[in-house]
């Protein structure tokens, strides 16, 4: 798996992440556990959904075109 997540991108993951997770913990609400997605595509640096669409917010010094999974052929 080629990192397609920037950093501008992986900290407002970990930020929206930890919002909604401290919103379902205040309210006792389960929506809380969706907030693990976007820490999980944070910390891996990778989405599975930027793959089918060739998308990548890596700069241009750490992508090397292609698309996200090289050719846009993931795994």
């Amino acid at each position: 798996m080629k990192p397609n997540i920037g950093t501008l991108d992986r900290t407002l993951r970990i930020v929206l992440g930890l919002g909604i997770i401290a919103y379902g913990i205040t309210n006792h609400n389960w929506i809380g556990a969706l907030g693990a997605i976007p820490l999980l595509t944070a910390f891996f640096r990778f989405c599975p959904a930027y793959c089918p669409l060739g998308i990548t917010t890596v700069g241009k010094n750490g992508g090397k075109g292609g698309g996200c999974c090289g050719g846009g052929k993931c795994g």
